[in-house]
């Protein structure tokens, strides 16, 4: 079952001879625990695909699907909410909030939306990550592979339908990005947490289950 989908995707910029399109008709699908790699040089269309997947921007025509729902469909204040529940977001930078420990960033997502963190579940998080040691700590002390994974387990807090990663091992040196790469596919397995990640880096697209390659808007492998 897909637990993601596009049909169609288009997004333009500019106009005249200003005019870049940057999703030129992207259909795909993803599978329900699949963690996929969407790989591209710069200007290729891939962050612009992530904005559309998350809903931090609208396209110009076409429909993304997330958990069965076209998100497009919803007005701004309930993509917002849907966004919340069902959508996490792992960022280059990693977007912690600077005063709150890592505990308190953790669950920040489920908190936002009045709910009370499942105990038991963040705990698991917590060890899977390996930051039982670090709870107390605010992102300042932490190592920049540290505070990666602290945004793991935030965008994992809330159980969402799937994961965006946006260049998630852009701020890592190379052992540093193995390292976090390995734990996105444990809990990917761990979880049955469907996973979506772009990069540029070839060699850390093919450790994900299926890569995808875009150039100038268009999807021209899948594997």
């Amino acid at each position: 079952m897909a637990i993601l989908s596009t049909l169609n995707l288009r997004k333009t910029y500019g106009s005249g001879e200003n005019e870049v399109r940057a999703l030129d008709g992207i259909g795909l699908e993803v599978a329900q625990g699949e963690f996929v790699s969407v790989v591209g040089t710069s200007g290729s269309g891939k962050s612009t695909l992530l904005h559309m997947l998350g809903g931090l921007d609208r396209p110009d025509a076409g429909t993304v699907y997330v958990d069965g729902k076209d998100i497009f469909t919803l007005k701004d204040e309930e993509l917002t909410i849907f966004r919340r529940r069902k959508i996490g977001f792992v960022f280059q930078n990693y977007n912690l909030v600077p005063s709150l420990n890592v505990y308190e960033n953790i669950v920040l997502p489920v908190q936002l939306d009045g709910r009370e963190p499942d105990k038991e579940y963040i705990d698991s998080l917590i060890e899977t990550l390996g930051l039982t040691e670090k709870l107390s700590n605010l992102p300042n002390h932490l190592s920049g592979g540290q505070q990666q994974r602290v945004a793991i387990a935030r965008a994992l807090a809330a159980k969402p339908a799937i994961i965006l990663a946006d260049e998630p091992t852009g701020n890592l040196d190379s052992r540093t990005s193995q390292d976090v790469l390995s734990l996105l596919k444990v809990t990917s397995a761990k979880y049955a947490q469907t996973i979506v990640m772009i990069t540029h880096n070839e060699e850390i697209a093919q450790l994900a289950d299926r890569m995808i390659r875009i150039e100038d808007g268009k999807i021209v492998t899948d594997k």
